[in-house]
């Protein structure tokens, strides 16, 4: 760590001067204008002027990469907040797989679109601002986006409904652009200070907590979608158990639902007593996945593995939760409230 002497210009200025290397490296001179942001626990951050601005643009050269090397990589820049990517090759034109691999990574990506195209250069543009969300609003959308997809995937499995279930393998797409659209706005948020009251937050502090929390909501929405291809990929499209077994894995689900919103609640809320509620509550489903089946009729090991998926997906579920609820209480505590009081 590098210190700084403070000197007083006037009878009421203090000024401090800004290291060469840094000034050099991000061009600022004599007379240019630098942000100032302050933030909790007495930090200052300057910030050039090219900071105040998220038009970077990226030029991702296609010649050795291969289509799906090329689609992770434009993904890799979205998600590293470039406005614009350019694709193009350095001799020839692209290969059609090179142009599917760009129309592919356009449909998973929210505000994408190709705004050029030549044989041998492809240029697709970002459209989101990050003023138009924030990081507390998205994450509850892909909670609720991942609890519509269980609610769904049950009921098709209690009613033996194959195109509920697809109804919830289609919602999918749906909360893999919300996670990856938030994990746009924590990249640039974090790289850029002055963009932290733009997606809501008061200062970076919470943006590796917010990482974690939509990477456990994703995994989430996995586990429902395993419920729904369980539903499909099963002859007669739900699981060979009574109806006594059907209510119980609904209610389980029910249980699953309240833990995972009153998870999300805690993070945005900042509220630890909520975080202790979502502990008492997942203590109380601990052993609902062994009970289940221990009060399970004799049947194949088949029949049997299906039914233990479904459990093991819902179980897995609420552990994310709990892992929400945990991140949600090192948050709370962060801050002064009747529970702490902060020195």
């Amino acid at each position: 760590m590098e210190t700084r002497k403070v000197q007083r210009l006037g009878p009421s200025t203090l000024a401090m001067t800004l290291p060469a290397e840094w000034a050099k490296e991000h061009g600022v001179n004599k007379g240019d204008e630098v942000s100032l942001r302050m933030g909790g626990k007495g930090t200052l951050t300057v910030l050039p002027e090219s900071a105040s601005t998220e038009d970077s643009e990226a030029v991702l050269h296609a010649d050795n990469l291969d289509a799906d090397a090329l689609e992770r990589a434009i993904v890799a820049q979205y998600v590293l907040g470039r406005r614009v990517i350019h694709v193009e090759k350095r001799d020839g034109a692209l290969d059609s797989e090179h142009i599917n691999a760009v129309y592919k990574a356009e449909t998973q990506l929210m505000g994408l679109g190709v705004i050029e195209e030549t044989p041998e250069r492809i240029a697709i543009r970002c459209s989101v601002d990050p003023e138009d969300f924030t990081l507390d609003n998205l994450l509850e959308r892909l909670e609720n986006t991942g609890s519509t997809m269980r609610g769904e995937a049950v009921k098709a499995l209690a009613h033996a409904n194959p195109d509920l279930a697809q109804r919830a393998l289609n919602r999918e797409r749906q909360a893999n652009k919300i996670f990856v659209l938030l994990l746009r706005l924590i990249f640039t948020a974090y790289q850029n200070p002055n963009l932290c009251r733009a997606v809501g937050l008061e200062s970076g502090f919470p943006l590796i907590g917010y990482r974690s929390v939509a990477k456990n909501l994703e995994l989430t929405a996995d586990n429902a979608e395993d419920i729904a291809e369980i539903v499909l990929n099963t002859e007669g499209h739900s699981l060979d158990v009574d109806s006594a077994t059907i209510r119980r894995i609904r209610e389980f689900t029910d249980q699953v639902d309240e833990i995972t919103v009153k998870a999300v609640q805690a993070v945005v809320e900042r509220d630890y007593d909520k975080t202790i509620e979502v502990r008492r509550l997942f203590h109380d489903i601990t052993d609902r996945e062994r009970d289940i089946l221990n009060d399970l009729e004799e049947m194949p090991n088949e029949e049997l593995l299906r039914v233990r998926e479904v459990l093991v997906s819902l179980q897995q579920t609420a552990q994310y939760a709990m892992r929400n609820a945990e991140i949600a209480a090192n948050l709370a505590l962060n801050e002064e409230n009747r529970h702490v009081t902060i020195t």
